[in-house]
């Protein structure tokens, strides 16, 4: 992230509650430490810390990229596992014991508040461990840390380390034992907890489970299994659960990095239902299959996904949401066809409901609306577009709109050509093929007049072919409103109306 980035994240996080950011590693580049001091100028709340390797220059530099925090700390580490002495740093056990003693002493001329991390701990040997924690504290370290820096140790050898440093360090139990554990075996959060348990009362930890290699520890997980399981558990956590999801999305959207679909707490399946028996529960009782509620961290309403897994009581409850009551025979008859469609398709969208319902088809339609010519102007600050559309019988209609670049600038004025209240839900482009001359794939969700329909487009063009997609799901919408006639006079003349 830039320094403007990380400062939006900084007080995002901030905005939870947590009680410090460690907001970057000054000694490794000057956007690093500028990055630190704004952070440090401008976010008030949680302690704000500075990564430094157990040397005067890199503490020096810790230093001046906190000193206008409120509540400054310097965080110094060394390596104390043999094979980091060996192989990399190439020093022996007593330099190393030196060197984090003096680098936890000076950073202590410039702050009250330190912090010392024992680098690839759980890989160290353990009376090694001891003596190097002994001696940081010695040196005036408020707060120890135990890395899993590789995500080697397992959870009872997290509790046993921990334990063991109680026992045999003296004046450890004044200090606050923090630890930071990374995921490399899908443990971080696992070991997290076993090293509360265990007297930890810090856990290091990032947004999304974001981190070195396979991440480190995940904040959301750990914060909502404490807070889901605190009578297990006993702790808690000052963190207001009703951000995670908001600074979920806020992190991704700054790096590009989405969590995958099924990431716990705020993945884009974590509360989203297909099974048939679960949709039943959920719709009686979301406590049924739900441990917490997507309120408690933010995130939108629980969600029915309709698919091969689902059953009637679900297929029902989302055609009641698009208004419609089905009697039991025409339930049978559409449940019947979802089941059918289900095996071809992964996901079925409200546009395919539509067309069971009225016996139509939404594949293939007709051209209600077809792209005739599209002139775009961009590159200053709002676009502009000239969209001339053809009707079924060939008659063209010109309009214009502005927008925030060429793409909304043309859907708006495709608005203007159309009677729809259309709300984009989710749009997505790729390359169909290679070359500088690659055809541009669009995909787009769109949530028409409360209906969900979907539409695709290609063009070398990107912004014909959204165009393109967007008349899709214009088309399909067009087509939904014939099929619903078509069932209401078929009705009418059923009842003799």
């Amino acid at each position: 992230m830039t320094s403007a980035e990380k400062l939006r994240m900084a007080h995002e996080i901030a905005g939870l509650g947590v009680d410090v950011i460690e907001a970057g590693f000054a000694a490794s580049s000057p956007e690093d430490a500028d990055g630190i001091g704004a952070v440090a100028r401008e976010v008030r709340g949680p302690v704000v810390a500075a990564l430094a390797r157990a040397n005067r220059k890199d503490v020096e530099a810790a230093a001046k990229s906190v000193e206008a925090a409120s509540r400054p700390r310097i965080h110094t580490f060394i390596a104390t596992s043999d094979i980091h002495l060996a192989r990399k740093l190439k020093i022996s056990r007593e330099e190393c014991l030196e060197r984090a003693a003096k680098a936890v002493e000076h950073a202590c001329t410039f702050v009250d508040d330190v912090e010392f991390s024992a680098e690839d701990a759980m890989r160290s040997d353990l009376d090694f461990l001891c003596r190097i924690v002994e001696a940081a504290v010695r040196a005036g370290a408020t707060t120890i840390n135990v890395p899993d820096t590789v995500g080697y140790a397992l959870p009872k050898e997290m509790s046993h380390t921990l334990l063991t440093l109680l026992e045999c360090v003296p004046d450890l139990s004044d200090r606050i034992i923090s630890v930071h554990c990374h995921n490399d075996l899908g443990l971080a959060v696992a070991n997290s907890l076993a090293a509360v348990e265990a007297g930890a009362r810090q856990v290091e930890c990032t947004v999304n489970g974001i981190g070195e290699r396979a991440g480190n520890a995940a904040l959301e997980e750990i914060v909502m299994t404490l807070r889901v399981r605190s009578e297990a558990l006993g702790h808690d956590t000052g963190v207001k659960t009703e951000g995670l999801y908001r600074a979920s999305r806020m992190l991704s959207h700054l790096t590009g990095i989405h969590p995958q679909p099924n990431k716990a707490i705020v993945g884009r399946n974590a509360f989203a239902h297909e099974a048939g028996i679960h949709q039943h529960g959920i719709l009686q009782d979301p406590g049924t299959y739900e441990i917490m509620t997507p309120a408690m961290v933010g995130a939108p309403g629980s969600e029915l996904v309709l698919g091969r897994h689902s059953g009637r009581h679900g297929l029902e409850a989302r055609f009641r949401d698009l208004g419609y009551s089905l009697s039991p025979e025409e339930l049978e008859r559409v449940t019947h066809d979802f089941k059918l469609l289900a095996e071809r398709k992964k996901d079925v969208l409200d546009e395919d409901l539509l067309s069971l319902l009225h016996h139509g088809v939404m594949d293939e339609v007709p051209e209600i609306h077809a792209l005739e010519a599209l002139e775009v102007l961009c590159g200053g600050e709002v676009s502009r577009a000239r969209v001339t559309l053809l009707t079924e019988s060939g008659v063209p209609r010109t309009a214009e709109g502005e927008g925030d670049g060429p793409i909304a600038a043309t859907f708006a004025a495709i608005d203007q050509l159309t009677d729809f209240n259309m709300v984009i839900e989710d749009l997505k482009l790729r390359a169909a093929t290679p070359g500088r001359d690659a055809q541009g794939d669009v995909t787009l969700r769109a949530r028409i007049d409360g209906q969900t329909f979907t539409g695709r487009g290609g063009h070398t063009d990107v912004v014909y072919a959204s165009a393109r997609a967007y008349l899709h799901a214009i088309n399909k919408a067009e087509q939904a409103r014939v099929l619903e006639a078509r069932g209401l006079a078929r009705a009418a003349d059923l009842w003799g109306v």
